[in-house]
């Protein structure tokens, strides 16, 4: 019958994605690792070191976790298909929205554990730091700036995380040249990462009185947030401190003092600023645990073995560089230039449905 035969065929494409996810998961070495950790932890003295032990319960935690729920997803797989052979057997059609139920829950744990695994990283589970800089296109790349900011706190929203404003500098007429945020939240750099690299937005501009198509730019930076245990060490004379009045994100407190500032490292010519906080005191640290999230970055990122090999090499937020593309006219369609994923519905996006974009960018990187 024809509904056994397309259950059939939903089957044999989730199966090889399945094993791929076992494969990963590799059952067989995840039971003896959880067999050592359960003895390391029952073993004297283990509570004597609080940063040791902490840090092994939570790799146990992860480890058991993941290897509990690959287990249930193929037990659930295996116990529906045995049901639709032998309906199938019987010629008995009366369970059959029960098993596609049941394959409509497993696509979507499939799904999910699948994403956790592309997640498992370094820094992945971190907070984020995500900066935007307007490029080539004056007020309308600045404007551009602003609506891909509104786009990721959207997201943000969506997904329940929080996002806490570090620095911005306004445009002349609109939008921002830069704004740098601290976005709070599982994975949130894990899944942000995907973001980086130059958008382009084609549009007619609302600035333009003539009604002419316009061809904008603007940069996304994401770097993970850093914690305090992560040792990077960083020479005092590499930095370059200013400090200048805030542009108001604190209210008229922050705009009597000089409380705002500006951190240059040197060799690298990397430039971050704060101005959020009320004092020059925590913005400075906010600053200086930015700085080292932009370097250790980098560091990992193009494998080097000191801070002092960065070179500080940027991109150029122009044509030929971008990542995705936004076009509202003459058509609307929104395409991810490393995965060909197009997504007609402009707005959508815009209002922070991305998902689909990093994804695809997490599974094609991922070596799953």
């Amino acid at each position: 019958m024809i509904e056994f035969e397309d259950l059939k065929f939903m089957f044999s494409t989730l199966l090889p994605k399945i094993k791929s996810l076992g494969k990963f998961v590799d059952v067989i070495n995840s039971i003896k690792k959880i067999e050592n950790f359960e003895k390391e932890i029952a073993e004297e003295g283990f509570w004597n070191d609080k940063k040791k032990s902490t840090e092994v319960l939570e790799k146990f935690k992860i480890l058991k976790n993941r290897l509990e729920n690959y287990k249930k997803l193929e037990n659930d797989f295996n116990e529906s298909w045995e049901l639709l052979k032998f309906c199938e057997s019987e010629n008995d059609i009366s369970l059959i929205n029960e098993i596609k139920k049941s394959l409509k829950e497993i696509k979507k744990e499939l799904e999910t554990q699948t994403l956790s695994t592309f997640l498992s990283k370094p820094h992945d589970s971190n907070n984020a730091i995500l900066t935007l800089h307007s490029g080539a296109g004056g007020t309308e790349a600045q404007d551009w700036t602003e609506m891909l900011f509104r786009m990721y706190s959207r997201w943000s929203e969506n997904k329940n995380m929080k996002i806490k404003m570090l620095d911005f500098v306004e445009g002349e007429e609109a939008g921002f040249k830069t704004i740098s945020v601290l976005v709070e939240g599982e994975n949130a750099y894990g899944l942000l990462k995907s973001e980086t690299g130059v958008h382009r937005l084609v549009r007619i501009s609302p600035f333009d009185s003539s009604g002419k198509r316009h061809t904008s730019f603007a940069a996304v930076e994401v770097v993970p947030e850093i914690d305090d245990k992560t040792e990077l060490n960083i020479s005092p004379d590499d930095i370059k401190m200013d400090v200048f009045r805030a542009s108001g994100a604190g209210g008229q407190k922050v705009n009597k003092t000089s409380s705002a500032v500006r951190l240059t490292h040197i060799p690298t010519g990397i430039v971050v600023t704060c101005q959020n906080e009320r004092s020059q005191v925590q913005n400075r640290e906010t600053a200086t645990k930015t700085l080292k999230s932009k370097l250790l970055e980098i560091k990992e990122r193009e494998k080097l073995e000191k801070i002092e090999d960065i070179k500080g090499v940027q991109k150029e937020i122009t044509w030929g560089s971008q990542i995705r593309s936004y076009v509202f006219m003459p058509y609307t369609i929104v395409k991810d230039h490393r995965t060909n994923i197009e997504v007609g519905n402009v707005i959508s996006v815009m209002d922070g449905n991305i998902d689909c974009f990093i994804n695809a960018y997490l599974e094609k990187n991922s070596k799953l």
